[in-house]
C-alpha cells in the first residue's frame, strides 16, 4: 500500500470516529429516571439498643454478718419475701430473747400496779376516811367531856392530835391512789417502761430479721457476687434483683434525629437474636440532655407485652414511627440536590431536555423525599446521584427500576 492511500485510510478512518462520536454526544448521556408519585408516607428512625427493666434493686447487708446460706442461684425468679440470703443469727436471737423477757418483766409490773397496787391504795382511802371519821368523833366527845371538866386539858389535845393524824393519812392514802391510778405518776411510769421494753423487743427483733435477706419484690436474680462463709459489710452489693413489671428498651439516638421524636409515638423491636419476631413498643421517656461525647439522647421505649425470650441486656432493633402522611408528593432521594446549600432543586424531564426546577421538601423515609412545592404528580425526574448536568442538556432517559 502506497502512503497516498494509508493517508487517505487513516482519514477516512478519523472521520468515521468523528462522525460516531459525535452521534452519541448529541443524543446527551444516558440518565436514569423516575416519576412524581403520590402515596402514603411513613417516616421512621432506627437504631440498637438494649432491654432492661425499669430499674435493678441492690441487694445488700445492713449488718456485719457471716453468711450461712445462699439458697437461690442466679437467673432465678423469685417472688416477694423469698429468703436470698441467710447469716448467722446466734447473737441477735440471743438479744431478741433477752429483750422479750425485758418486756414481760413490765408488763407484770404494770399489770401489778393495775391489779395490787391499785386495789390496796383504793383500800387504803376508805380505810383512812373510817379512821379520820373515828378521831373526829372522838375529839368531840373529849371537847364535851373537856368543856364539863370531866377530863384535862392533856386529853383533849391528845384527841386533837389524833385526829391530825388522821387527817395526814388520809391525805397520803389519796396520794397514792391517784399515783396509782390510770393517769397517775406511777401508772404512766409503769406504761412507759412497758413501751419502752416493747420499742427493745421490736429494735432486737429488726436486727435478728437482718440476719435473713429477703426478696423486697418479685423478680430475677441478675446477678450474684456472695457464697456460704463469706463475712458481709454493710453497703456492699451482694446480689442485683431486676424486679418483674414493665420491660423498656433503651437506646441512644443521634441528635440530628431529635426534631422528629416526640412521647408516645409507636415502635417495632426485634431483638438480634430473633430478627423475624417484631413486638410492638412505644416512646415513653427522652432524654433532656445530650451526651456531648456522642452526640447522642437516650431514649426509653415501653413493651407492654414482651415475648418470652427476651432477656434483660439483649440487643434489639428499634424502628420508631416518627411520622405518616397520607398521599403526600414524594420523589426519589437521589433525584434532590442542593439541600446542603440551603435550596433543593430537581433536574425535570421535558422531551429530551432537563430543565432545573427548584423544590421544597418535607420529611424522608426508605429513600424517598417529601415534595411540599415545585413538582406535579406524574412529572418526570433525573435521578442524578450526584452526577453533573446542565439546565437545558440533551439527555437519553433511562426508567428508574423502583
Amino acid at each position: 500500500m502506497n502512503r497516498p492511500t494509508l493517508m487517505l485510510g487513516l482519514a477516512g478512518m478519523a472521520l468515521m470516529l468523528t462522525t460516531l462520536m459525535l452521534v452519541w454526544w448529541w443524543p446527551g448521556p444516558v440518565v436514569t429516571t423516575s416519576e412524581v408519585v403520590r402515596r402514603d408516607m411513613m417516616q421512621s428512625v432506627v437504631v440498637s439498643g438494649r432491654v432492661q427493666n425499669p430499674f435493678r434493686l441492690a441487694i445488700g447487708s445492713q449488718v456485719v454478718g457471716v453468711v450461712r446460706g445462699v439458697p437461690v442461684r442466679e437467673g432465678q425468679s423469685v417472688q416477694a419475701n423469698d429468703l436470698l440470703i441467710q447469716l448467722d443469727d446466734s447473737e441477735s436471737r440471743a438479744a431478741l430473747a433477752q429483750a422479750e423477757s425485758a418486756a414481760a418483766m413490765a408488763e407484770l409490773q404494770l399489770r401489778r400496779v393495775r391489779e395490787v397496787q391499785l386495789p390496796l391504795a383504793e383500800q387504803g382511802v376508805r380505810q383512812s376516811l373510817i379512821n379520820l371519821e373515828q378521831a373526829m368523833r372522838m375529839q368531840a366527845r373529849h371537847q364535851d367531856l373537856f368543856s364539863q371538866a370531866f377530863i384535862g386539858q392533856a386529853a383533849l389535845d391528845e384527841s386533837s392530835r389524833t385526829t391530825r393524824l388522821s387527817e395526814s393519812q388520809l391525805v397520803g392514802a389519796v396520794h397514792q391512789w391517784h399515783s396509782v391510778r390510770p393517769g397517775g405518776a406511777e401508772h404512766v411510769q409503769a406504761q412507759a417502761n412497758l413501751q419502752q421494753a416493747q420499742a427493745g423487743v421490736a429494735l432486737a427483733r429488726a436486727r435478728w430479721s437482718y440476719a435473713r435477706l429477703r426478696a423486697p419484690v418479685a423478680g430475677t436474680l441478675i446477678a450474684r457476687q456472695v457464697e456460704v462463709g463469706d463475712v458481709v459489710q454493710p453497703g456492699k452489693s451482694l446480689m442485683t434483683l431486676s424486679p418483674s413489671g414493665d420491660t423498656q428498651v433503651v437506646a441512644q439516638i443521634d441528635e440530628k434525629q431529635l426534631k422528629w421524636l416526640n412521647l408516645g409515638q409507636p415502635a417495632r423491636v426485634s431483638a438480634d437474636a430473633y430478627p423475624q419476631a417484631r413486638f410492638p413498643a412505644e416512646l415513653v421517656y427522652i432524654n433532656p440532655g445530650v451526651d456531648p461525647q456522642r452526640g447522642s439522647v437516650e431514649v426509653k421505649l415501653r413493651v407492654p407485652q414482651p415475648p418470652d425470650y427476651l432477656r434483660q441486656d439483649m440487643t434489639v432493633s428499634v424502628d420508631i414511627q416518627t411520622a405518616h402522611r397520607p398521599q403526600v408528593l414524594q420523589v426519589q432521594e437521589s433525584a434532590v440536590q442542593g439541600e446542603a446549600e440551603g435550596g433543593a432543586w430537581v433536574y425535570k424531564l421535558l422531551g429530551p431536555h432537563v430543565h432545573k426546577t427548584a423544590v421544597s421538601t418535607g420529611m424522608r423515609a426508605g429513600g424517598w423525599v417529601e415534595i411540599l412545592e415545585g413538582l406535579q404528580a406524574g412529572e418526570v425526574v433525573v435521578n442524578t446521584g450526584g452526577a453533573t448536568l446542565t439546565d437545558g442538556q440533551r439527555v437519553r432517559p433511562r426508567a428508574s427500576l423502583h
